[in-house]
């Protein structure tokens, strides 16, 4: 009877929650509509040209990047997890959290640090040419080619892969690890037969958001002048300024990614995988002599190549420049970063807190709603940029009446040029991060807090802000830092989303790079990754208080 009666009280009073809910889903997924209805529309002469001459090169050097990538960022992932986790070695508890690192610098920043490092002018060349009077060859270093390319987003990709990986052999294999271990099996057998078999859905869930990325980049391919569907979209915009062969190239990307996904979770039916509720955390077992050394240079070689190595020389470079380069306009450009990076987070963690709260009240829509608005951070910024521009534009056409009547002229453009449309551009992208982390926070806190508050006579909205609002802070917390930290580091939509004369942290660190300016560009990288490195130090602040 009561929970009739809940029911009947959510039915009632939740339409505001659920208008809103599905006016956002609408939104975030009418412009990949736009970009699927591209591939019916009569195509142009640009596109049979880049049919003919271009498209070939594009999906190979593609496939290429995201197959290698994949194997090698899954590979390292799973290897530095696997020893942080069961094992104990020389500072292990630092690297535990400083492996995560990579992640704070974005790959088109560490291109063209280590572009820079390694070229002929760069300090290893330079060093080995004039204090030991030994000549590199220069092709061996060069990072301006597809294994130069692989090896930027495998060194900053991995901890994806990582992160996962680990916390799912810290907290859910325990007993089968053990249980191997005291039938005699070796560290190698361990590792093979048991850990690999069973931590199948977190390597394949890291290295698909790791996927995602590399599909999604443009400033590092971009700026080593490799050809990938990301940097021909960019080209046929701006280059041929064609936006319908853009669009027909983003929507047969997004056909692929589509596909891939749908491949991955039906291979993953395929196969059951179950693993103990029990949380007791695995026992690492102690590294001694070389082995333990091993394991430390391992580790160490990783963090050196991946962090502390591309900040030094960032460090260095900026304290070259900081007199030439440093004025009052770095305050504008942090202002405008930290402006549309909170306000974009903002709308994302509303947006994710209502239909969270509507998804684990109506369990029959839960599913499709919460897949329709995190839609977005399994497609690459380039594609969700063009279809949030073609929305735009056509919402301009349609309102093109009320600007007459306002004075405005004939056909302006005035949504399509102002900063709503960068927003919205974020918003679709990262609303995953947002949804999720409240996500979790709702299940944690469960429903029986709410039902007894609806009891008691509360209304939805009051229930929320006096009940379980309190509960989810922490998930909240985190949900902000990741998004913020997200949309700061974000460079493809920003460049073809953003306002004219309107620049962030991303776009002036990439001007600078693409006029070879790679000194002056160090001052603005330093600013991002210190704003992730913040992030990450919260964030695992935020994990501790929680265990």
């Amino acid at each position: 009877m009561k929970a009739e009666l809940i029911k009947r009280n959510i039915k009632k009073e939740f339409n505001g929650w659920w208008i809103i809910s599905l006016v956002g889903a609408v939104v975030i997924l009418l412009p990949i509509l736009f970009i699927f209805s591209s591939i019916f529309q009569e195509p142009n002469e640009n596109w049979f040209h880049i049919r003919q001459y271009l498209l070939k090169n594009y999906v190979a050097n593609t496939v290429i990047l995201v197959a290698v990538t994949g194997i090698l960022t899954a590979f390292l992932g799973v290897t530095l997890a696997w020893l942080v986790a069961a094992y104990d070695f020389p500072l292990k508890r630092f690297f535990r959290w400083g492996l995560i690192l990579p992640l704070a610098i974005p790959p088109y920043i560490a291109a063209y640090t280590y572009k820079t490092m390694l070229g002929y002018t760069g300090v290893i060349q330079t060093t080995f040419r004039n204090h030991f009077d030994y000549q590199i060859e220069p092709e061996l270093l060069s990072v301006s080619s597809l294994r130069g390319a692989i090896f930027i987003f495998t060194i900053f990709l991995f901890p994806y892969v990582y992160i996962i990986t680990r916390a799912f052999l810290e907290n859910q294999s325990t007993s089968y690890i053990e249980n191997a271990r005291l039938l005699g099996r070796k560290p190698l057998a361990v590792f093979t037969k048991v850990v690999l078999p069973l931590s199948r859905p977190a390597i394949v869930g890291g290295t698909i958001l790791v996927i995602y990325e590399v599909l999604s980049d443009y400033g590092l391919t971009s700026y080593l002048g490799i050809h990938t569907i990301s940097t021909a979209i960019f080209q046929t915009w701006f280059g041929m300024y064609d936006v319908n062969s853009a669009m027909r190239l983003a929507a047969w990307l997004m056909v692929i990614i589509v596909g891939m996904f749908f491949l991955e979770r039906l291979l993953r039916q395929r196969r059951r995988y179950h693993v103990s509720n029990k949380s007791r955390p695995l026992v690492p077992v102690k590294l001694k002599g070389i082995a333990g050394i091993a394991a430390f240079m391992y580790c160490g070689v990783v963090f050196l190549i991946g962090f502390l190595i591309p900040v030094i020389q960032l460090i260095a470079w900026a304290r070259m420049t900081f007199h030439k380069v440093w004025d009052s306009s770095f305050f504008t450009l942090f202002y405008q970063t930290v402006y549309v990076a909170a306000l974009s987070t903002l709308i994302i963690l509303i947006l994710s807190i209502i239909v969270a709260n509507v998804c684990r009240s109506h369990s029959s829509f839960s599913f499709i709603l919460s897949k329709s608005v995190t839609t977005g951070y399994s497609i690459p910024g380039p594609i969700i940029a063009i279809g949030v521009l073609a929305m735009f534009i056509s919402l301009d056409k349609w309102l093109a009446p009320i600007y007459a009547n306002m004075g405005l002229g004939e056909a302006p453009l005035i949504l399509s040029l102002s900063l709503v449309m960068l927003i919205v551009g974020y918003s679709i992208r990262f609303m995953a991060t947002g949804f999720n982390a409240i996500e979790v926070g709702f299940e944690k806190v469960g429903t029986k807090y709410m039902e007894a508050s609806r009891l008691l006579g509360l209304g939805v909205t009051k229930t929320f802000f006096k009940v379980d609002l309190p509960l989810i802070k922490g998930a909240l917390f985190s949900g902000f830092i990741l998004t913020f930290v997200e949309i700061c580091k974000e460079l493809p939509l920003a460049l073809l989303l953003r306002p004219f004369n309107f620049e962030t942290l991303a776009t002036k660190t990439y001007q600078y790079a693409n006029d070879e300016q790679i000194y002056e560009a160090s001052i603005s990288s330093l600013l991002i990754i210190l704003i992730s490195m913040l992030s990450v130090i919260i964030f695992q602040m935020i994990g501790k208080k929680v265990k």
